[in-house]
């Protein structure tokens, strides 16, 4: 970084006493919690883990120093919960994203499919490839499509899953003319997602481990 772009010392400071202030806040949150899932407290982690990120790169870019702090980072985190206590009703909502990697396999896939459902018929009859999808996926269960995938000639993409709390359950038919509304994301009760982003990221700590583990007698080894 070039002095010019360089934080000033004074910034370096005040981003010191932001930690500070965070800190004694974040203390004050957990000595009144009110309970497990306590807003305050969750809103005070998150302006302490602010103000630690802010502070450890100032010091860097300016002293070329770090810190012990290390912060637990989450893409998107969800807002504090604030549906039900006691939820009587909850809906589980999934994304799974596909990639047709293999046209080919899907179609014959989905043409034994409709050939045994038809005893000898003609089978998939356009032979397109959303109708197959829609053989395939009519013939099997979502969980059954996840976990045969590549034999569908399917490639895997990010996929998520979303527990959502309610006070009542829907009545049968409420929300079928729009099942994909925008959920509140204050009901959320937990979500767990797979992304290949993830292994990515465990791939390059890996890979910088591997580069601070190396000895220094081995390096001078490759060099020769």
């Amino acid at each position: 970084m070039s002095d010019a772009a360089q934080p000033t010392a004074a910034e370096v400071r005040a981003a010191a006493e932001a930690v500070k202030t965070a800190l004694d806040r974040h203390l004050a949150a957990v000595e009144r919690r009110t309970g497990e899932d306590d807003p305050a407290v969750y809103e005070a982690f998150n302006e302490l883990a602010a103000a630690a990120e802010e502070y450890d790169e100032l010091l860097y870019d300016r002293y070329d120093e770090v810190t012990p702090f290390e912060i637990p980072g989450v893409e998107e985190p969800l807002p504090p919960y604030r549906g039900p206590e006691e939820p009587h009703a909850l809906s589980v909502l999934i994304r799974r994203d596909y990639t047709v990697a293999e046209p080919q396999r899907l179609l014959a896939q989905a043409e034994r499919v409709t050939t045994a459902e038809e005893q000898g018929g003609p089978g998939l009859p356009a032979g397109t490839v959303h109708g197959a999808l829609g053989a395939l996926f009519g013939e099997f269960e979502p969980d059954e499509i996840a976990s045969r995938h590549t034999e569908f000639g399917l490639e895997e993409g990010d996929s998520t899953l979303w527990v959502t709390a309610s006070d009542e359950p829907a009545e049968p038919g409420e929300w079928l003319e729009a099942p994909f509304e925008p959920v509140d994301p204050q009901r959320v009760v937990c979500r767990f997602d797979i992304s290949a982003v993830f292994d990515e990221e465990s791939e390059d700590d890996d890979l910088d481990l591997d580069d601070e583990d190396l000895d220094p007698l081995d390096a001078d080894d490759t060099d020769r």
